[in-house]
């Protein structure tokens, strides 16, 4: 009978009008409660890695992590296999999610038990869903017979978010039968982030990517231009054709113009033979000219010629030959600026910045620096050859109250010199390696404390003495705290933990004694 309460629980997930990710967030607690374990993770498969789109029970960096199937040999195992696939606790293959449990004491996990099974959609691996838990013993036969009958269900939550983002997209994007959507299921994997700033760009430029006007990408050093400027080319109608790359700011002025529009025989001295240039590469596609005020103002003036007549003529030729290239370019300058100060032509700025795209700066996207955290993590997990690399409550905090002025980059070299550190320092390849915050080597005046922000939770009333006992008052300004670490994290209590600077299991002891349980 309680498989069939579990079954009649997805069903009632299934069929409940809800946004994709939300659905598939339920059905993951909904699992969670039923096999009592501490974290199940539902995983897309792209191409030779497998990356989290929902997940209840893990750190929120695990998000962010992209997990190579040929490096994790339990997810390969379950890959593999058509079903339900159980670990041993005393299974010597590491876990991918060592040290990323929420409930975990301390971070560590050293014995838990493990069980996985495929999912497909349409006779295809779509991907794989794993269940883990902190007592070893939790699964057994039984547990694998259900978890073999609940994954048809989760296949059909997968199958209908998938129809459900495609009718939804098709209603507000008409396209061709080549539309490449951008959601929750299927957002490019090289843009991590969850962050409404960041949802916002995303959706913009999918609207912009369908139409063939020129995109001026803004932004700090460190955005990641380049990959929004991907990301555009993938979701329009020339995604089939070819993206070049020109860096404006390492072109020499002498070689500017052979390099973009090419050259004929004998144009100048070393020209033995006529030579194409990026925008003839380009050409059916897009070029995306990355720090595009560099641009000497001799190429600027030929750079017009080519946003208004599409023409190109090439260094030493008389004649002129069209292209059909779009045009995106990206800069961290302000044009504007250079405009009245005379180094960039008013007509070129005029023509580039026909749709201007401001990208987010990573402090104003909070929500995304643990999900790329977690990115960068796993990343350097692979590259030094560690079991697993974890951040403790306090880097994490120390990541959260940095202001970022480099960006992602900043972030990510900040990840790799720390993870270096940390086993320069000591640790041991097959241990769960925890980077504390002194390895981040942040500015100190970053990584202060500060007290939780005021919430919807009203502060505690004035306690005057006499008005209750000492031990009573204490009670009172714990609760207070802990409602709104609460509330700020949206009632997450690893998150709230975090906030409050505990280890979450004593969080749950004293908030039932405080009577919030």
């Amino acid at each position: 009978m309680h498989d069939v309460s579990l079954l009649e629980t997805l069903i009632a997930d299934l069929v409940t009008d809800l946004p994709a990710a939300i659905r598939l967030e339920k059905v993951v607690k909904t699992l969670r409660t039923h096999f009592h374990c501490g974290a199940v993770v539902i995983l897309k498969r792209e191409q030779e890695m497998l990356r989290p789109i929902a997940s209840v029970g893990l750190a929120r960096e695990a998000l962010g992590r992209r997990y190579l199937i040929a490096q994790h040999p339990r997810l390969a195992a379950i890959t593999a296999a058509r079903e339900a696939i159980r670990f041993e606790p005393d299974s010597p293959l590491p876990d991918p999610y060592d040290g990323l449990i929420e409930e975990s004491p301390d971070g560590m996990l050293a014995v838990h038990d493990c069980m996985g099974i495929s999912l497909y959609i349409e006779g295809q691996i779509w991907g794989v869903l794993t269940l883990d838990a902190l007592t070893p013993g939790t699964f057994d036969e039984h547990t694998m017979h259900a978890l073999q009958r609940a994954s048809l269900l989760v296949e059909a939550a997968v199958r209908m978010s998938m129809i459900e983002e495609h009718v939804r997209a098709l209603r507000n994007q008409p396209r061709d039968n080549q539309q490449r959507y951008s959601n929750s299921i299927h957002e490019n994997h090289d843009i991590i982030g969850r962050s409404s700033r960041l949802m916002n760009v995303m959706q913009e430029l999918a609207v912009v990517a369908q139409s063939d006007l020129p995109v001026l990408l803004l932004g700090e050093t460190g955005v990641g231009k380049e990959l929004f400027a991907r990301q555009l080319h993938q979701q329009s109608t020339r995604s089939q054709q070819p993206l070049i790359y020109v860096n404006c700011a390492a072109l020499p002025e002498t070689l500017a113009e052979s390099e973009l529009f090419g050259h004929t025989r004998g144009a100048f001295s070393g020209a033995s033979q006529e030579r194409a240039g990026r925008f003839d590469s380009a050409d059916g596609g897009t070029i995306f000219l990355d720090e595009v005020g560099e641009l000497p103002l001799s190429i600027q003036a030929k750079l017009l010629r080519v946003l208004q007549n599409g023409e190109i003529q090439r260094l030493g030729s008389d004649r002129s030959h069209r292209v059909n290239v779009r045009i995106v370019a990206a800069t961290n300058r302000d044009l504007q600026q250079q405009v009245k100060t005379g180094d960039f032509r008013a007509d070129l700025y005029h023509r580039l910045s026909v749709y201007p795209l401001p990208i987010p700066p990573l402090r104003e996207r909070d929500d995304d620096i643990a999900l790329l955290a977690g990115h960068f993590l796993e990343l350097n997990r692979t590259r030094i050859g560690v079991r697993a690399l974890r951040l403790s409550p306090a880097a994490e905090q120390a990541l959260h109250r940095y202001d970022w002025p480099g960006n992602v980059r900043e972030l990510e070299h900040t990840i790799s010199r720390a993870a270096i550190k940390a086993l320069s320092r000591g640790a041991h390849r097959n241990d769960i390696v925890t980077i504390d915050a002194a390895l981040l080597d942040l500015p100190i005046t970053a990584t202060q404390p500060t007290l939780p922000e005021q919430s919807t939770v009203e502060p505690a009333p004035y306690m005057a003495l006499g008005t209750m006992s000492l031990r009573d008052a204490i009670d009172e300004l714990q609760r207070q705290f802990i409602l709104q670490a609460l509330t700020k994290s949206g009632y997450n209590w690893a998150q709230a933990a975090r906030l409050l600077d505990m280890d979450p299991s004593n969080l749950h002891k004293l908030a039932s004694r405080l009577g919030l349980k």
